[in-house]
Parts: structure tokens; sequence; C-alpha cells
């Protein structure tokens, strides 16, 4: 969309200067990562920014207010209650498709979660691609003044609490075949953290230990929860000695009942310009005659699975349980980026960090997703180039 910067990359663009730069992101950890990375950035005009930074803001203010835990004290009900929830979120991903409405480009939040991102692959990701193409350099991956300093700061100051790098575990299931595995290796880089299987957590009482590398036995102060329930429950062949269920004597970056809160769960209660006509199916009063521009949503699930995008009458009266299903009106995902050939859609997430003693969330960075299928993801993109993750880029 900047059109000046946009035409100089695509000149310097070359299929070998992609490869390398690939090969450099792998050669950190000798790992490939396992999602595809695109070609290109997002260059984001300014005023596609404010727009981005005041739809977060509108995001933000309705978490922010005072009876959000009771508005959302249904979705805990529907799913697994955590103890010791602190007062707020301590990240938030916040999801925007970049459409057209009324011949106007427009950011329309698709999705929010109160869960992390790969805060740690963003971070040095625009390293890697400003390496390759340094004119990229009078651009930035951060909004609002954040600077490389403040973000790596402020992620620290959330992830490790008030405790020492070794009593702080990254939390996951079998990390090692997780899709998201390079923003692991990149934590323990960065953070200076241990990345932990949940099978590997010993359970003494109400505290939870790991055995370092020299076999010591190390307590647990704090675990930064990258564990998504909807796997942990389909797993039953994993043996655990501790339940997210029980009292532990554990501080969490990242409580897991933020992941259920912060959710689709809120997106019928979001309404302006920024939000899409959004009902829960258990509030709804008849059903739309044009199902074509409509999609079916859980609540719940993760990673895109179990939406209907070709939504048919009967796919609407077979739901059972109402209240876990939304019906989210179309949104028109407008082609922005200017591929060597065709033209390629653009979701935006804007990353945010919230240390417990601060009033508010700041916005620190992004990650986009780049498509040329019916739908961002990779099961729509598949044998497909310029689609992927990436970066986007603001002016300074």
């Amino acid at each position: 969309m900047k059109e000046s910067i946009r035409e100089k990359f695509n000149q310097e663009f070359s299929q070998e200067k992609y490869l390398a730069f690939l090969e450099d992101i792998a050669s950190d950890f000798d790992f490939k990562p396992t999602f595809r990375i695109a070609e290109t950035p997002f260059f984001i005009p300014k005023d596609l920014e404010n727009q981005l930074i005041e739809a977060c803001n509108q995001v933000i203010t309705f978490i922010q207010r005072t009876d959000f835990k009771a508005l959302t004290q249904r979705a805990i009900e529907l799913n697994t209650d955590v103890p010791n929830e602190d007062a707020h979120t301590q990240f938030l991903a916040i999801d925007f498709g970049i459409c057209e409405e009324n011949g106007n480009v427009i950011p329309k939040l698709i999705e929010v979660q109160g869960f992390p991102s790969i805060f740690n692959f963003q971070f040095n990701l625009f390293r890697k691609i400003q390496k390759y193409y340094p004119f990229l350099s009078e651009m930035t991956p951060y909004p609002l003044g954040i600077t490389d300093d403040r973000y790596l700061g402020l992620l620290k100051k959330v992830v490790l609490g008030k405790w020492q790098e070794e009593e702080v575990v990254l939390l996951e299931i079998e990390p090692e075949k997780q899709n998201t595995k390079i923003d692991f290796y990149y934590a323990q880089r960065d953070l200076g953290i241990k990345i932990l299987c949940v099978t590997s957590v010993i359970k003494e009482d109400k505290k939870l230990f790991y055995l370092n590398s020299e076999g010591q036995k190390i307590q647990i102060k704090r675990i930064y929860n990258r564990v998504i329930f909807d796997e942990l429950f389909s797993r039953q062949d994993l043996k655990l000695q501790f339940s997210f269920e029980e009292e532990l004597d554990v501080e969490w970056a990242g409580h897991p009942n933020w992941y259920t809160r912060i959710s689709k769960f809120i997106l019928p209660y979001l309404k302006g310009s920024y939000f899409i006509e959004t009902t829960l199916l258990s509030e709804l009063k008849e059903i739309p005659e044009d199902l074509e521009n409509y999609v079916l949503k859980p609540l719940f699930s993760f990673s895109g699975s179990g939406v209907i995008f070709h939504v048919k009458r009967e796919d609407i009266e077979n739901v059972k349980e109402r209240d876990l299903y939304i019906l989210q009106k179309k949104v028109n995902y407008l082609p922005v980026i200017q591929a060597p050939e065709g033209k390629v859609k653009v979701e935006v997430r804007m990353l945010c960090l919230w240390p417990e003693e601060e009033n508010r969330p700041t916005i620190v960075g992004n990650l986009v997703r780049l498509s040329r299928g019916e739908m961002i993801g990779v099961k729509f993109n598949k044998d497909k180039d310029w689609v992927g993750g990436s970066i986007g880029l603001f002016e300074k």
C-alpha cells in the first residue's frame, strides 16, 4: 500500500534472496520453521496505522470494563476454571482483516485472544528482513514510538515477573512438535527461560519443579503458558503429575483463564465501524436467508478448527450447544499487496503486553498473514507463493 516502498522491494526481490533469507532464519538453531514465511512484509501507511491503533484501543477499553469478569464468567463456566486468576490478561493478540467497505480500506476485527503469540520470533524477524533489504531501516515494526529495547524490556517484564530466569519455564505440550517451535527457541535465547513439556513437570505438594541440565531439581515459580486446552484435553495419552485445575504454588505469565475470557466469546458485544456483525447462536432470532454472507464459528476452537465458511441452514439447525457458536457476517478482504503476479490479502495481528502493575496494555508490535485463498490460513493457501506469516512495517 506504500507504493514507492512496494515498488522498490519488488524490484530488489529475487527467489535467491528469499531462499537465503529463509536459510538465515534456519541457521540460528539449525531448524527450519514448519510454517510458511512469506516473501514480503506488509507496508502500512499512516492512515491505516491510525485506524488499527484506534480499533485496538476500542477493544482494550471494552476489556478494561469494571464488569468484564462478570460479563465473561459464562465463558469460564463453559470451559475450565484455573485457580489464582490475576486481575487482567498480560497478553493480547488482536486480529484485523484488511477489508473494503463502501469503497474504502478499513481494518475489521476478526478475533481477539488473551494469549501469547509469537512475540520472540517477530522480534527477530525484522532483523532478518532488514539484513536483506537495508533500505527498510526507514520503516519500523513498532507503532507509537516503541523501540527494540522497550519491546524486549516489556516482554521480559511480563514473562519473568520478579523471578530469576531459571525459575520461569515456557510450558507447552510436546514443544518439539509444535508449529511455533521456532518462537520457543528464540524465547529461550532472548529471555533465558527453559522450554518444558507438561509431562516433564514434577509435582510435590503444591509446588512444581523441573530438572535442569545438571539433573538438579529447580522449583518453577512462574509459567509462561503456551498450552491450549483443546489440545491438552484431546491428548489422553499424556501423563501429567499435576492438573491445571488444582491449587498450585506458581504464578502465570498468561493465566489460562484469559484465553477463555478474551476470545470469540466477546465479539457479539463489540459494536462500531471496526467490528463485524456477530450473533451468539443462542441469541439468534431467525436464520438469515442470505447465509452465503455468513460464517459459522465455534467460540473456543483454536487455529480455525470447526469453522464452516459455506454455511447451510442445516449446519445451524444441527448445532446442539448453541451458546458455544457464533454466526458472523463475512467481510470483503481487499487484496492490497502487489506481488510479482497478482495481489494478496492481508490480516494484521496487533500484539499487546500488559505488565501486572500497569493500568493499561501497551501495543508493542504485530505480525501479518498473507493469503491468496478464500480464507487466511494454511489449508487455503497450499502451493501458493507470497503467502504465509510476515510482519507489518509502519512509517517512522
